[in-house]
């Protein structure tokens, strides 16, 4: 299949269907059908609200499934790729006990059995082997719920997704569990190229055993849908031949994999009752509508997702994607589209296709809004409308539209989006919270202080309208705190690149980029966002803000988050970094490597600077280009009384290291200068040593310190 357009459309599609389905079923997960009839009824549409949950959330369907693909990026876009390498990935990625995974114990919950083992040095496919943890571990759904990105990189092409998937799937499982994924790689990858559903289930089961009970499980189920019953009839055959009394564990592939196919083969190719049907029928509802939705989203469309009722603007493109790369946890559905769209080009040799020049946001897809949003509180206009528009340009085809109606002194328009941990976040209570935070929200901002934001707006009003660009950032009382760009003034039909230097916030992180839209006249039209762009190093240096004091002992304070927004700006995978010292940052590891940093996949070429104190520690300094916790370079003091350029790519290479006289409770002035493929390393402002890194160079990513087997400290941590 030709990676153009067409294709382009049918990936947003499919994630977009994706998060459509985790979020209709998460609220209700594990339920039984019976229950799910009793007391809500068919899911004909999302029932969020009646159990008073967030629509939007973290869950392991859709982050493990856009994180896990990373590998192929990771490892140079190999075709080739080794489950042993997507293992690798996962230890990357997963914070243990806090991101991804539903982290249940060894032996209860099979992929936190499979993270163990890999931490153990259990490379991967024998980390989720019958062989390693039992039948009845490795066979449990996890396979499945990860796998779409495997297929959507994999156009038209059921050889190359099969195997793929089964890397993929065989880091944490085996047996049922694998064929179940391959199954579902197989549909996906065929629906690109293929519209009946019946050939497209017929096609793929050629991938797995004949002898399998997923084979077995599908014919039974075509063979049913072929006769005069209906789906509750079918699931009702499922319940007694395939259901969960019939297989061990909390979560088994069999049962659920048979609601998937019975929803594709009676769900007459209709979005919303295929969902109404393998919700309604229980069980891994999320997992399974997760699947669902994406399979009929690349095979019908963005069009096929509008056939029902609205299931976009809910859902406004929002997805969050929490692991230890901070920086890509607050995302949308097109920008992991893009993501998954590279990778494909670059699996065939294309390389990336650079849309709108590489911007953030560029809308250049039907529907997309990239969670853009209007702010119809603090006495902002209500008239005020956002939607993806037709916009021809140099550069693209779409654009963001904002229609405002009636603007006039004092009620101005304001659009944004969270470029950090969100608002709402904040205003969540009891079981709201709970489902919400079930998966650690880990983040770290898109935007900091001295990076540049460019953007072009096009007016179209019928009188003069000014134009704010704004940031918020989390201030004191953990309340957002506003700063806005000089005034931008723009006539009817005038076009506009505009650019604005991001003021420095005290080490407060910044949670939204926003568009004021203002009039001294009644006014009433529309502005269109063409792109908007976040580019630069950051200037900043990270301390903990004035406004926050050490904590008394006996003193709470009235929020749950007071002085944690600046402290959640960072990837904390560390043992201890308690707020009651006097130092911004103590920070303990007891065994290992331990980091603390932040920032993101914009950093390239800049230093990170700190004055550091070590109490004990085996080795500990300054880290730069973090892409993870196995990513990353390192200027750092080790007790052996070395000075060392390090490069942690899985495991840890010394690229050069001196001799040095080190103490303990001495502050040292550490320098780590990255620039293309040169690293510098400086002590107390002397160039000491210098390495050149041409062997699968770090090319981008965040900042901040490391600790091994013991605790350092330091006030500040400086970028520029």
């Amino acid at each position: 299949m030709k990676l153009d357009k067409q294709y382009e459309e049918q990936v947003y599609a499919g994630v977009l269907g994706k998060i459509i389905g985790v979020y209709l079923g998460r609220p209700f997960e594990g339920w039984t059908y019976e229950r799910i009839m009793q007391e809500l009824g068919p899911i004909n549409y999302y029932v969020n609200d009646k159990l008073k949950q967030p629509i939007c959330v973290t869950d392991d369907d859709i982050t493990g499934t856009f994180t896990f693909l990373r590998a192929l990026r990771d490892f140079n876009y190999d075709k080739n790729i080794t489950a042993k390498q997507i293992g690798q990935t996962w230890l990357n990625n997963l914070i243990e006990d806090r991101t991804i995974l539903w982290w249940g114990g060894k032996g209860n919950s099979t992929e936190d059995t499979a993270y163990q083992n890999l931490k153990q040095g259990i490379h991967a496919p024998e980390s989720g082997s019958i062989a390693m943890n039992g039948k009845t571990i490795a066979e449990q759904i996890g396979a499945q719920i990860f796998i779409d990105g495997w297929a959507l990189v994999s156009p038209g092409n059921p050889e190359q997704a099969v195997r793929l998937a089964k890397e993929a799937g065989s880091v944490s499982h085996d047996g049922e569990a694998v064929y179940g994924a391959q199954m579902i790689a197989a549909m996906e990858a065929l629906a690109f190229v293929e519209k009946d559903i019946s050939k497209i289930i017929n096609e793929s089961k050629r991938f797995i055993p004949k002898d399998s009970i997923i084979f077995k499980l599908i014919s039974d189920i075509q063979d049913w849908s072929g006769g005069n019953i209906d789906w509750e009839q079918a699931r009702e055959k499922i319940a007694g031949k395939y259901g969960y009394d019939k297989y061990l564990g909390n979560c088994h592939m069999v049962p659920n994999h048979a609601l998937i196919i019975m929803s594709l083969l009676f769900g007459d190719d209709d979005f919303q009752k295929t969902l109404m049907i393998v919700n309604t029928a229980g069980w891994d509802t999320d997992c399974n509508s997760g699947n669902v939705g994406c399979i009929l989203g690349i095979k019908n469309g963005l069009e096929g997702l509008k056939t029902g009722p609205d299931f976009l603007s809910p859902i406004n493109d929002t997805i969050y994607c929490p692991t230890a790369i901070g920086g890509e946890t607050i995302t949308d559905a097109l920008t992991e589209s893009y993501k998954i769209i590279n990778t494909a080009r670059n699996l065939e040799g294309q390389g990336d296709l650079i849309v709108k020049n590489g911007a953030r946001y560029h809308f250049n897809l039907p529907e997309s809004t990239q969670s853009w949003k209007v702010n119809d509180l603090d006495d902002n206009n209500p008239s005020t409308f956002i939607s993806n528009t037709e916009y021809e340009s140099d550069i693209g085809e779409r654009a963001l539209q904002i229609e405002f109606n009636d603007l006039s002194t004092g009620l101005s328009s304001e659009c944004y989006v969270d470029t950090f941990f969100p608002e709402d976040l904040t205003n969540l209570n009891g079981l709201a919270r709970e489902r919400f935070f079930h998966y650690d929200f880990i983040s770290c901002p898109i935007v900091y202080s001295g990076q540049k934001i460019k953007t072009q707006l096009i007016s179209n009003s019928n009188k003069a309208i000014n134009i704010n660009l704004f940031v918020k950032y989390w201030g004191e009382n953990d309340k957002l705190i506003k700063i806005n760009s000089d005034d931008f003034f723009f006539q009817n039909k005038e076009s506009k690149e505009i650019e604005w230097d991001v003021p420095d916030t005290g080490s407060n992180p910044i949670a939204q980029i926003g568009i004021s839209i203002s009039s001294s006249e009644k006014s009433s039209g529309k502005l269109l966002i063409n792109y908007l762009d976040i580019s630069g190093e950051p200037k900043i240096t990270f301390k903990k803000p004035e406004h926050i004091a050490n904590p008394k002992r006996g003193v709470s304070h009235d929020t749950p988050f007071y002085g944690h927004m600046w402290k959640n700006n960072f990837v904390q995978a560390i043992d201890k970094w308690e707020s009651r010292w006097k130092e911004s940052f103590r920070i303990t590891q007891n065994i290992g490597r331990g980091v603390v940093f932040t920032g993101n996949d914009k950093w390239k070429n800049y230093s990170v600077s700190s004055k550091l104190n070590f109490h004990l520690v085996k080795s500990g300094g300054v880290i730069a280009r973090v892409q993870g916790l196995k990513r990353y370079y390192a200027l750092e003091v080790t007790a052996e009384n070395k000075l060392r350029i390090a490069k942690m790519y899985y495991e840890l290479e010394t690229l050069k290291e001196v001799d040095f006289n080190f103490e303990f409770f001495t502050d040292y002035n550490l320098t780590l200068q990255v620039d293309n493929n040169n690293i510098k390393g400086y002590l107390d402002g002397k160039l000491i040593i210098e390495a050149d890194d041409t062997n699968n160079p770090l090319a981008f990513g965040g900042a901040g310190i490391v600790a091994e087997d013991g605790t350092m400290c330091t006030e500040e941590i400086s970028i520029s």
